[in-house]
């Protein structure tokens, strides 16, 4: 069984191309595409301890310019929106994303809204770079908090 996981361990980090594919999974999955980057992560710093911070600010970063990309999709589907966005929800989610203003980018990291967030905020036409930065701090407390409790949960020498 040990050898089990550690064969999957080695497929989920790619080690032949390492760092280079967590960023590439990462800005994937940043993006509207249905995809999770945290096994990617996991694989490598199972697999390579000492690569523990490097994963995680290299998918930080991936995941963030995949966020990048989507704010300024959602800039350009400003107009699509206007044939859909009128419901009752739709609208008091739009109020509470203007007032919030980029600080609602921290939420960039939950899985099913955080991704469709950066376009919304790129769509009200949020500042740039203030949403950067705080897509990239939710990301980075997200990667480091989802490794660090893996790691946790999945210590050296975890046999089912």
């Amino acid at each position: 069984m040990e050898v089990w996981i550690h064969q999957l361990l080695t497929w989920l980090a790619l080690p032949e191309f390492g760092l280079s594919t967590v960023f590439v999974v990462a800005f994937v999955s940043a993006t509207l595409l249905p995809m999770g980057s945290e096994p990617a992560v996991f694989g490598l710093v199972k697999l390579n301890p000492e690569l523990f911070w490097p994963a995680i600010v290299v998918a930080t970063a991936g995941n963030t310019l995949g966020g990048m990309l989507t704010w300024w999709m959602g800039r350009g589907a400003h107009s699509a929106a206007h044939k859909w966005g009128h419901s009752p929800p739709h609208l008091r989610a739009l109020v509470w994303l203007e007032k919030l203003g980029p600080k609602a980018c921290l939420l960039s990291w939950l899985p099913g809204v955080g991704d469709p967030l950066c376009a919304v905020a790129g769509w009200l036409k949020m500042p740039f770079w203030p949403c950067t930065l705080y897509m990239a701090m939710g990301k980075f407390a997200r990667y480091l908090c989802m490794t660090a409790l893996l790691l946790w949960f999945f210590p050296e020498g975890w046999v089912i």
